[in-house]
């Protein structure tokens, strides 16, 4: 069963530009990880939202272990004007 996640950033105007580089770095990781079939980045007027997809839940686990294994920046805190948004999908 194919899985997916939408994450939405809510950051402040001046690190925007920051979290879109965070954001494709994430993405990047995915990606490399086996069973990811896409993740991009796109842009809302006041979001920075990520879209990932994955062709089973076995990927899906693997590519988050992968993704906090790289040490990227993955911190949630004052550049952030408000709290992430993060839904989990499942292909219907």
């Amino acid at each position: 069963m194919k899985v997916g996640m939408v994450a939405s950033h809510y950051p402040h105007a001046s690190y925007r530009e920051e979290f879109v580089s965070r954001v494709h770095q994430v993405a990047e990781e995915f990606r490399r990880t086996p069973g990811c079939l896409s993740a991009e980045c796109w842009l809302s007027e006041d979001a920075v939202i990520s879209i990932v997809r994955w062709d089973s839940e076995e990927a899906f686990a693997a590519s988050l272990t992968a993704v906090q294994a790289a040490g990227l920046d993955l911190a949630y805190d004052e550049r952030e004007s408000r709290p992430r948004e993060i839904i989990r999908l499942v292909a219907a």
